[in-house]
């Protein structure tokens, strides 16, 4: 089992927190991102070796996590898949490979559901979003992105922009598992992807995850579902994190675990 963690960007909507640390080193109750996901990380005995960051704004500073690093030196005009694809070198097609966010924080179960998961290609989904996302904002509809279903926790679509709670069954976390036979057909598709098109209104370097993700489901590749019921946050803005820090750690436990 391999991981990268996406630590590139620049985290504009968490200044001032982010004007000298890159987005996965702001602390959340005394703890950077970072550390937490690590130690979720740790308890799943994925050892340190098969870990790497992608850094790219502020990159000097996951140095002090003696992990393997890669960099995204265009950091500032790209997005999540120009940043994962910087560590090309590192994906193992003898082994699984697990790509999380770099500004979310989950608890061991959660990395455990997706773990246990056969898929080609699994995808941690919350289908308890509602709730976090109250706490978060006022109206859960005005950032939540579609995610629907077919039979057996296959996605058909995620990532686009929901015009009513029907269509979001379950919000993406963030977090993926790819299957150790697909990693170099997951490297050729990428490569192969016209860069000319439009990926919801993105251009290539500038693609989200859920447009990639979307890619490889209307590809024909088996794209499931690993449900959990809360067990995570994500902390994106200078709102989320305040909120999290105002409510009792008690209360906040309630959601995830820290």
């Amino acid at each position: 089992m391999k991981l990268i963690i996406l630590a590139a960007g620049e985290g504009k909507r968490l200044r001032p927190y982010t004007n000298n640390l890159p987005k996965c080193m702001v602390k959340l109750k005394e703890q950077s991102l970072l550390s937490r996901q690590l130690s979720s990380i740790s308890k799943c005995d994925i050892p340190s070796e098969n870990i790497a960051l992608v850094g790219g704004y502020q990159a000097e500073c996951l140095q002090e996590f003696n992990l393997k690093t890669y960099q995204n030196p265009n950091y500032a005009s790209t997005n999540m898949v120009s940043t994962l694809f910087c560590a090309n070198n590192f994906m193992d097609p003898n082994e699984d490979l697990i790509i999380s966010y770099g500004d979310i924080v989950y608890e061991e179960n959660v990395l455990r559901t997706l773990i246990d998961s056969s898929a080609e290609v699994a995808v941690v989904a919350d289908q308890k979003w509602e709730r976090l996302w109250s706490l978060r904002m006022t109206n859960p509809l005005d950032d939540a992105e579609t995610f629907v279903l077919k039979d057996n926790f296959l996605i058909a679509e995620l990532g686009n922009k929901a015009e009513s709670l029907s269509q979001i069954q379950a919000q993406y976390i963030g977090l993926i598992k790819v299957r150790a036979d697909k990693i170099n057909q997951l490297k050729s598709l990428y490569n192969q992807i016209d860069k000319s098109l439009k990926f919801n209104g993105q251009d290539f370097e500038n693609m989200y995850m859920t447009s990639f993700i979307q890619i490889l489901i209307d590809s024909g590749w088996e794209v499931r579902a690993a449900l959990i019921k809360n067990g995570w946050l994500e902390v994106d803005t200078v709102e989320d994190l305040e909120s999290y820090e105002k409510i009792s750690k008690e209360i906040l436990d309630s959601y995830c675990c820290l």
